[in-house]
């Protein structure tokens, strides 16, 4: 059987097109890359949360996930690693993301590797990666990884960063995340219908009986 590992990525941009996707792309491509120089195969799938803003609250509002958004939960549970990217809005992640994030069972992140990434307007924002989403993924178990890349719309066409370039700092997040995966053991291989493996990727046992919430 291929061994091959899964990354999962989440876009909480709202615009058509957007810099948050644009951001999500080129973190997933570049963690793609990283995979493959290690000789690992590895896939990306990007999941646009304003496309399941409405199932989101109503998973907020009556306790359970219609099906759409419970495959994106499923998915974002079961994958070996986490891409996320949020704007920033008054200095913090936006509310569609952070809607996301509740909606997901408590040890869904648990033990997996994750890349954060954001964007707003200005490089004022960039301290937000630390004050505030990093604390989040802590909270939830998971284990992001050191760099968080965050872009500002000077990055996109306008002067870079003095810094560090994007394309730097894109580089180096996707090579904290490929490393961190290439270190833990795939769980594609792990059997779905095993209640252990199954609760251990944050689904309980409510989801397999009907998509209720897990307690």
């Amino acid at each position: 059987m291929t061994d091959t590992r899964r990354i999962a990525v989440i876009s909480a941009g709202l615009s058509t097109p957007s810099s948050t996707r644009m951001l999500a792309d080129r973190l997933a491509a570049a963690a793609v890359a990283e995979l493959g120089e290690r000789g690992i195969e590895a896939t990306a799938e990007t999941f646009e949360l304003r496309d399941h803003a409405h199932d989101i609250m109503n998973n907020l509002l009556a306790g359970f996930a219609p099906p759409a958004l419970e495959t994106v939960l499923t998915q974002v549970a079961t994958a070996d690693a986490l891409i996320a990217v949020t704007p920033i809005f008054q200095a913090g992640y936006s509310g569609l993301f952070k809607s996301f994030v509740d909606v997901l069972d408590r040890d869904a992140l648990s033990e997996k590797p994750v890349l954060i990434g954001a964007n707003a307007g200005t490089a004022r924002h960039s301290l937000a990666i630390d004050y505030a989403i990093r604390p989040l993924f802590a909270y939830l178990h998971a284990e992001p990884v050191s760099t968080g890349v965050f872009a500002a719309s000077g990055d996109w066409g306008g002067k870079e960063d003095d810094v560090a370039p994007l394309s730097a700092r894109i580089e180096r997040g996707a090579r904290e995340l490929a490393e961190a995966i290439a270190a833990k053991p795939s769980l594609s291989q792990a059997d779905p219908f095993d209640p252990d493996t199954y609760l251990g990727q944050g689904r309980g046992f409510g989801h397999l009986l009907g998509g209720l919430a897990g307690e």
